[in-house]
């Protein structure tokens, strides 16, 4: 099998020959990478079975400094108006949000929106996924999400008390947002990737971050919608679907929409082997292995035998990457990176 094969495979439960995995790094640990390898992209260093795409950047920035004040010295604007403000900590920032303090829901509707739908955005997409294709290797779209960038843009606080007490200000920064994304959705699917990442952290440590029926109100049609468009465009395309935390109580739900696979399975919040048992002869998984615990806090060896573990578990079978459920962060030691790709391969085989 090539890459791609046993990927697809993989995730279709069909008979893979190994178990893939995934990993992705933070900027401090792409460096630790290099200094390590002397290379210079860890995707083809340790093997990936999969190559990552988004859109190309715009060209044509909208300016949204009318929408902050004062911002500090470094903070960074993306296209899509949400603010980045530097943190003290590596690279991770605070977010501020330029719909913040709208009051009329008309606000939302005139805010300006980027233009990833314009087609120069595009250009050569498709190229670059029958290029990999001609690799041997899959190709995945990440991502395209509805209620975080909606809360992003409009505050985390003040999305979730707009869906619970002002239904016109929800409708409109979600609505907005999903058929922006569900026009995406086509695009993406229209390139030939196998694989789109969906998905909203919907989760938190504990339980959902709204109740499911609030859930299934506000953001199970609109995902659905995306879902459908882009298998409309492509039948053969998988739905990758993504929230951290707790989210049982909508496994059921996800499936029904056409969600593939369900990413992270953060094993912190959620039992793998379970939702294997559960789910496992309807949905496949990626990640499963924790970045709160192993990865940063667990010996090598500990790295090894979680690995095993997982894959004895939720590997059987197949319908499962395997992978870390987060970007490696600065608190990951490299030597358990490198027994987290030694496992996989010893253990691996199906």
């Amino acid at each position: 099998m090539t890459p791609r094969e046993n990927l697809l495979a993989a995730l279709r439960r069909q008979n893979p020959e190994r178990v893939p995995f995934y990993f992705d790094l933070c900027p401090s640990l792409k460096e630790e990478f290099k200094a390590k390898t002397g290379a210079e992209n860890y995707e083809e260093f340790y093997g990936f079975d999969v190559r990552t795409f988004t859109y190309t950047p715009t060209k044509n920035q909208n300016d949204y400094s009318e929408y902050f004040t004062r911002l500090k010295e470094g903070t960074t604007v993306d296209e899509w108006g949400v603010a980045f403000e530097p943190g003290s900590v590596a690279h991770f920032t605070k977010f501020l949000h330029a719909m913040e303090d709208f009051d009329d829901p008309d606000e939302v509707w005139d805010f300006p929106m980027p233009d990833i739908l314009e087609d120069y955005r595009w250009e050569g997409m498709k190229e670059a996924v029958d290029k990999v294709h001609a690799q041997g290797l899959a190709a995945v779209f990440t991502a395209i999400q509805i209620f975080e960038p909606a809360w992003y843009l409009r505050g985390l606080d003040n999305l979730l008390c707009d869906m619970m007490t002002d239904e016109d200000m929800a409708q409109a920064c979600l609505k907005r947002m999903a058929d922006h994304q569900v026009e995406v959705a086509k695009k993406v699917a229209a390139c030939g990737f196998d694989l789109i990442m969906f998905g909203d952290d919907v989760g938190s440590q504990k339980d959902l971050m709204m109740s499911r029926d609030l859930w299934c109100k506000w953001l199970k049609p609109d995902m659905k919608r995306a879902i459908a468009a882009a298998k409309e465009v492509n039948p053969d395309v998988l739905a990758f679907y993504h929230s951290d935390g707790v989210i049982y109580d909508i496994i059921e739900d996800l499936i029904e929409i056409g969600v593939d696979v369900l990413n992270p399975v953060q094993p912190e919040c959620i039992d793998p082997a379970k939702v294997k048992e559960m789910y496992g002869d309807r949905l496949s998984f990626w990640g499963t292995i924790g970045t709160q615990t192993t990865m940063p806090f667990g010996t090598p060896d500990e790295v090894d035998a979680k690995v095993k573990e997982i894959i004895d578990s939720v590997g059987k079978n197949g319908g499962l990457c395997i992978a870390p459920t987060h970007m490696l962060e600065p608190d990951v030691p490299y030597a358990n990176i490198e027994a987290f790709v030694d496992a996989v391969k010893k253990y691996g085989n199906y």
